[in-house]
């Protein structure tokens, strides 16, 4: 039986435009089996996770559970959990981690602040501490939200993990169940769609460096898709890879036709032009899913602007 990774893949469905938008990841790790929505359908207090969903509605801020890979024993404990946080904006990318016994504590914090990029309160009231010694990859598995994430996340994460690469997490949710395996980079917040493990490892060496690997790339997690599909199409033109130069300074426009200005740190700026199509023929979003024509991102022109100044 088809599967929609399989056949998004082979109707070669572009991956740019389709990454999960937040400025702010919080990660709570949650070992044992996660339902379809994960914060209210897994071992964590589901009187939490609808608190959680609830207070970081609207914040930038997106809430996600992680477990380490490999086996899950389906077992109810309150046993010390990882917790991350991480700020995506270029020129404030940010990753911090902490340890907690109680996911109530995070309850507490300024989700508002969070999702733009003050991360004096996770750090005051968790006792955050940065972690820059490996970026996060963080892999979808959630096979109750899509089997593909299942079939094709979890051997993925379980090969890195076996490697012995660092800061490998699975993650409930990334969003586009068809672009499996998928997964999240940070503290840069750039996603990847139908991944193996040389590709991943190679990005993982990237974010080391301060490079962006851009082949197989969805987008950066804090632009809309629109201004991921621009941002893409700038590094593509211009061979830029360095993370942290480029902007999504201005977007005109709505769908489906937007004009959006990408700026670089050195001055430079292009005008990108983003039309919002329909992917034919029909396929299924998600397994089991009816047939349906997804929206699609593509690049019209990429034009660079007059240095002003």
């Amino acid at each position: 039986m088809s599967t929609c990774a399989t056949a998004s893949q082979h109707l070669d469905e572009p991956l740019a435009g389709t990454a999960a938008t937040a400025t702010t990841w919080l990660l709570i790790e949650q070992p044992g089996p996660w339902g379809a929505q994960a914060l209210t359908c897994s071992h964590l207090d589901p009187e939490v996770g609808r608190a959680l969903e609830s207070a970081a509605a609207g914040t930038g801020v997106r809430v996600a559970l992680i477990r380490r890979p490999g086996r899950h024993a389906d077992a109810h404990t309150n046993s010390v959990r990882r917790v991350y946080a991480a700020h995506t904006l270029p020129g404030n990318a940010w990753l911090r981690t902490a340890t907690l016994q109680d996911p109530a504590e995070l309850l507490r914090l300024d989700f508002t602040a969070l999702g733009k990029g003050d991360r004096t309160g996770f750090d005051t009231l968790l006792g955050g501490s940065p972690h820059t010694s490996h970026p996060l990859a963080l892999v979808c598995t959630n096979g109750k939200r899509d089997r593909c994430c299942a079939l094709l996340g979890r051997p993925l994460a379980a090969e890195l993990s076996e490697s012995g690469q660092e800061g490998i997490w699975e993650v409930t949710h990334l969003g586009g169940h068809r672009f499996s395996p998928t997964l999240l980079v940070l503290p840069y917040g750039y996603a990847y769609g139908r991944a193996e493990a040389h590709a991943v490892k190679d990005v993982l060496a990237g974010v080391q460096e301060g490079r962006i690997v851009t082949e197989g790339c969805r987008g950066m997690s804090a632009w809309d898709r629109p201004g991921q599909a621009a941002e893409l199409a700038v590094r593509t033109s211009t061979g830029e890879l360095r993370a942290d130069v480029l902007r999504v300074e201005h977007t005109e426009g709505a769908a489906p036709r937007w004009e959006i200005t990408v700026a670089h740190t050195d001055g430079r700026r292009w005008l990108v032009t983003v039309a919002q199509g329909s992917s034919l023929p029909p396929r299924p979003e998600s397994c089991g899913a009816a047939l349906g024509t997804p929206a699609r991102m593509d690049v019209v022109a990429v034009r660079e602007l007059a240095h002003q100044g």
